[in-house]
């Protein structure tokens, strides 16, 4: 074993994990659970490093979500141990995250992901160095909504979060303190409507609009009601034009963030996926890049 700090060996109860990719298992509440770590080239096992969990749309998992965010290439560069953790549900493949949204009762029976996501960060405190004041976290459609659940309810282990597609559910927020929020959003979303869901697709999940999730934690993070608004360049000719809206700062320098996407359909900006029925995916900006500048901003105070 490679000689730690005294500071290093508190944390570690396991071999440390060496740069590369890694599969762990978990058991929670009688279910076993999976996620996958990604440590960074740099990452250097004496220091504490930043870790950003990365929670995949429904029906698909966590391979998918390395897929299509591209976000290993972003942890490459920047040097934060990436994980992407899977949800339950049908085989490997078809999986969701217990977000709140889901109505029906089906509803009652899915898991407990926020006791999920503390176990899993437990967990990955003794194989990697982590510094629990920069734990992020973003997501997809359902796993952006499951960031909005971490923040209400994990307040004090998750920093800021950077949800994509997915807005909040109706629960329980019970915050200990500030969460910054980076949010981003496809006025022509079909999955996840920019103004909530219609009729039709409130029988099955409950999920608020975009303007009503972000002006709630503009609220709750003690910022001004008011916006400040500017237009970014439009330098691709895909089919979308993108305005940045900033409230804050708030309690603690918190800010809310919002990255409206006209003409941008349920899709991670920056990152092309050859799925057409999602809708147009914008090139003036890089998702990955702007969440990575917003988290290095706001550790935890």
């Amino acid at each position: 074993m490679p000689q730690l700090c005294i500071l290093t060996l508190v944390l570690l109860t396991a071999e440390p994990l060496a740069a590369s990719d890694h599969f762990r298992k978990l058991e929670v509440d009688g279910q076993e659970r999976s996620y996958y770590i990604h440590v960074p080239p740099q990452y250097d096992v004496a220091k504490r490093a930043p870790v950003v969990l990365a929670f995949h749309g429904a029906q698909t998992n966590a391979p998918i979500m390395a897929l299509s965010s591209g976000l290993t290439l972003k942890s490459d560069k920047a040097g934060f141990i990436l994980v992407y953790p899977n949800g339950t549900g049908k085989g490997k493949m078809l999986l969701v995250w217990n977000s709140g949204s889901f109505r029906g009762p089906n509803a009652k029976n899915l898991p407990d992901d926020v006791a999920f996501v503390e176990q899993l960060l437990d967990d990955l405190a003794t194989v990697v160095s982590v510094d629990p004041k920069r734990v992020y976290a973003t997501g997809m459609s359902n796993g952006a909504m499951m960031c909005y659940r971490l923040a209400a309810e994990l307040s004090d282990r998750i920093a800021a979060i950077a949800p994509v597609s997915g807005t909040m559910s109706a629960g329980r927020i019970r915050l200990k303190r500030p969460v910054p929020v980076i949010h981003f959003h496809g006025t022509e979303d079909k999955f996840v409507p920019f103004e909530g869901p219609d009729k039709t697709m409130s029988q099955l999940v409950t999920f608020k609009s975009v303007n009503e999730t972000v002006r709630t934690w503009a609220r709750l993070n003690g910022c001004p009601k008011t916006a400040e608004s500017n237009e970014v360049p439009d330098t691709a000719d895909d089919g979308t034009t993108v305005k940045r809206l900033v409230y804050g700062p708030g309690r603690h320098g918190a800010e809310v963030i919002l990255y409206v996407i006209d003409g941008g359909g349920h899709t991670w900006p920056g990152r092309i996926f050859p799925v057409p029925f999602l809708g147009n995916t914008t090139r003036d900006i890089s998702a990955n890049d702007l969440m990575w500048e917003f988290f290095e901003k706001h550790p935890m105070k």
